[in-house]
Formats: C-alpha cells, sequence, structure tokens
C-alpha cells in the first residue's frame, strides 16, 4: 500500500478491526520510511444486480425499493423495521446466490411474499394485493381462502 504523506510503497499493518456494520475491515498502517500513521478500508466488490422489470427494461436492484413496499404493507401493524430489514436483506442474499446477477421483478415479489406469509398475514394480503394486482374481490378472496387453507 503507497503512502498517502510520501511516495514510499512500503508500510506495514499495525492493526487490523471489522467495522460495525461487519461489511469491512478497518487497518491502522504504517509507513516504513516516513513513519506516518494512516487507516485503509477493505471492501469486497459488490457485482451490480439487474432487475428486470414486466415491459422487459433493465434497473440497477434498489434495496429501498424492497423496503418502501413491505413498509406500505405493515403500516398499522405492529411489525419493527428491524424485521423488514432483515427480510430484504434476506432477498438480498437469496439474490446473491443465485447464478446469474439479473432477476425479475415478480422473482423479487414472490421472495417478498414467502417472507411476509411467515411474518404476518394481513401485511402479506396487503403486498399480494399490489404485488399480483388485484382486480376484483373474487381475486381477494380467492387468495384470501388460499392463504386460510395453508
Amino acid at each position: 500500500m503507497k503512502c498517502p504523506f510520501c511516495p514510499n510503497q512500503d508500510t506495514r499493518v499495525i492493526d487490523s478491526r471489522v467495522t460495525k456494520d461487519l461489511d469491512s475491515v478497518r487497518r491502522r498502517r504504517m509507513c516504513e520510511s516516513c513513519g506516518k500513521r494512516f487507516n485503509t478500508y477493505e471492501r469486497y466488490e459488490d457485482q451490480p444486480i439487474a432487475v428486470i422489470k414486466s415491459d422487459g427494461t433493465r434497473q440497477p436492484f434498489d434495496r429501498n425499493k424492497i423496503l418502501s413496499g413491505l413498509v406500505r404493507a405493515c403500516t398499522k401493524r405492529n411489525i419493527p423495521l428491524a424485521a423488514l430489514e432483515k427480510i430484504v436483506e434476506d432477498i438480498k442474499f437469496e439474490i446473491r446466490n443465485m447464478e446469474s446477477n439479473e432477476i425479475s421483478s415478480k422473482e423479487i415479489g414472490n421472495l417478498a411474499l414467502k417472507q411476509l406469509k411467515t411474518l404476518d398475514k394481513v401485511a402479506y394480503i396487503r403486498f399480494a394485493s399490489v404485488y399480483k394486482q388485484f382486480e376484483s374481490i373474487e381475486q381477494f378472496t380467492s387468495e384470501l381462502s388460499r392463504l386460510k387453507k395453508e
């Protein structure tokens, strides 16, 4: 690692610690030439995830879109934000473990529904009504009866 204070290429690591958010390592370094100390951070490089929308366009994955949909579905339900954050992280983890870096918005919706079904049935129905675009009361009652059977 090159020293930011002098042109020396020889630095040594004095201390290494994982950051609070557990996604990087902070390294305290010292230059062998000038003796000054500085910090570096080491993170893994994320491969971008592309979301294929229903019209065929591609957008970058945005965890905030999923989170906002979950928050709307859980309005006036006694569900902590931390639980919804965990759902989003679980979804992102599942996507990262897929072979491709592309996923359809429909698959993301299905992953969210699967998580909501175990968390809160009312939030599940709310999310499903928007995600599956219910256009009639029959579709709504059909989903309710299917959920009741399970």
